[in-house]
């Protein structure tokens, strides 16, 4: 079997292909024209003339929730320890009550447009990011029911529609804020072929107005909320919800803060927890279906995670989280104001996330087992002389051919990428990246956590990995490549960025 194994990989995986499912990253992401178009729209119709004060006061009162939840998360810790589970009424907060339960922060008029001028660009690109890693990850999957959780103004509807255009047929939101829901709602006028759209006030109102029977969803994603939930119990209450209204792939986004980072921990943590103690006790008291059980039951990480162990960042004073930059709109940089210096073209929004999905984890070959690498010294020994010889002939033959073609001047007028940008959503998927293969799902993939450091001929890289072949178990280590000792990896390294994921071997060993 191991012969096997070894056979397949060699023959599935080149460099070309290493390199394409390791790709996981996107580099500076534009945002779509429909959705500038729309906010364009939508801000225009408002004709508000206090928008930047308003765009301020939004940014000021994100600043207050997260000083007064870091704070909070101090105050509290003890108790945290003591019992997980209990509330933190007696904290020092200020406390809205809303279908979250306590928030720190209403979303009226004024709040709304600001945040579709300032936010929504960003949370959108984020959320793109995450779904476009959970469409590598699992290529199979086509979602046609969908929850979203806390939708806002809809920013992850928006990203669902780009990475798969014709799936979505059904759409479920909750959102308590009515002025959130109206925002959403006008940003979708112009959009065809929409899917069939409710919109409820509350899990509890969902759950009032729509059968059991007709519950569950393909997908379910909660971006950018459960950090206005102050309290552990109400999160985990809460993800519980959406986890049993979940039949294949929970998503959960949060910003890429320390408590945001926390916060997705916590409930990684308590949701693979909860599918482990159910499988413990189904096994014990079904003993005869034990087969069936391992089919149904039971939950895994798709993303970022490369194994359902202990999250090694937990004590190690970083925590774990990626970047994604895109290009500012029109309104954000209209309405956004610097410190000082001139606003740029450009913004890194910071997300942690984490993608579950039912069932037990696959297991399949690690993508470097089976594969020899040759050091730079072996390859240049098998360099042929004549490759380095220079055809002069051919070199003049092609510079005649450039010396035909015009030059065209290009016209430096003023270009406006809301107007003059062609209006191209690909209805089939030609814009996604030609992979010849997919990363599989198995524990041999793991991810780059962090900026990669390039030192002359080395790339030192923080890689989180599993550590056994079921990938229960995971660590967090630092791996140097050699071009001396492995130019193949080495040239993979060097083209690999931040959230990327790496390849490993059967046995986790320091290959550089």
């Amino acid at each position: 079997m191991a012969s096997l194994i070894s056979e397949t990989s060699q023959k599935v995986f080149t460099l070309e292909t290493l390199r394409a499912a390791a790709k996981q990253s996107e580099r500076c992401l534009v945002v779509p024209v429909r959705l500038r178009r729309a906010i364009k729209k939508y801000l225009r119709e408002q004709e508000d003339p206090f928008m930047r004060r308003k765009v301020l006061r939004l940014s000021e009162s994100f600043s207050n929730i997260k000083d007064v939840n870091l704070q909070l998360v101090a105050k509290t810790s003890k108790e945290l320890v003591d019992d997980p589970f209990k509330s933190m009424e007696k904290s020092q907060r200020w406390k809205i009550k809303s279908a979250y339960g306590d928030i720190g922060l209403t979303y009226r008029d004024g709040e709304t447009v600001a945040y579709v001028a300032s936010r929504m660009p960003a949370v959108y690109s984020a959320c793109y990011r995450v779904l476009s890693e959970v469409r590598r990850r699992l290529p199979g999957f086509s979602p046609t029911k969908v929850l979203d959780f806390g939708a806002g103004t809809g920013s992850a509807f928006w990203a669902m529609r780009e990475v798969w255009p014709k799936s979505v047929e059904k759409l479920n939101i909750v959102e308590p804020s009515q002025s959130m829901q109206r925002a959403g709602r006008s940003l979708l006028q112009d959009l065809k072929n929409l899917p069939i759209i409710h919109g409820y006030t509350s899990l509890l109102a969902f759950t009032k107005e729509v059968r059991k029977s007709e519950r569950q969803h393909d997908l379910v994603i909660a971006s950018y909320v459960l950090g206005e939930i102050p309290s552990l119990k109400d999160r985990i209450t809460l993800v519980r919800q959406l986890w049993n209204l979940t039949q294949d792939v929970l998503v959960l986004v949060e910003p890429g803060t320390p408590h945001g980072s926390n916060i997705i921990s916590q409930m990684r943590s308590h949701i693979l927890w909860m599918e482990r103690r159910k499988c413990r006790k189904a096994k014990v008291n079904e003993e005869d279906s034990k087969d069936l059980i391992d089919l149904r039951s039971g939950a895994f990480i798709v993303a970022p995670c490369p194994h359902d162990g202990r999250c090694p960042l937990e004590k190690s004073g970083k925590y774990c989280h990626f970047v994604q930059r895109l290009q500012r709109t029109t309104s954000q940089r209209a309405y956004k104001r610097s410190k000082g210096d001139p606003l740029r073209g450009f913004e890194d929004e910071k997300f942690s996330f984490v993608a579950f999905r039912r069932g037990q984890r696959p297991r399949e070959p690690w993508p470097l087992d089976g594969m020899q690498f040759e050091t730079l010294k072996e390859q240049r020994a098998k360099r042929n002389p004549e490759d380095f010889e220079i055809d002069y002939e051919d070199l003049d033959d092609v510079e005649e051919t450039d010396d035909m073609i015009p030059y065209e001047e290009v016209d430096a007028s003023a270009y406006d990428s809301d107007v003059m940008e062609t209006d191209n959503i690909a209805d089939s998927d030609e814009d996604q990246e030609d992979e010849t293969v997919n990363a599989n799902l198995s524990g041999g993939w793991g991810r780059i956590v962090f900026a990669p450091v390039r030192r002359g001929r080395q790339v030192h890289m923080n890689i989180c990995r599993s550590t056994n072949p079921d990938a229960s178990e995971g660590s967090f280590d630092r791996e140097v490549i050699t071009q001396t000792k492995n130019p193949t990896l080495h040239h993979l390294a060097r083209k690999s960025f931040w959230g990327d994921l790496w390849p490993s071997r059967g046995k986790v060993t320091t290959d550089s």
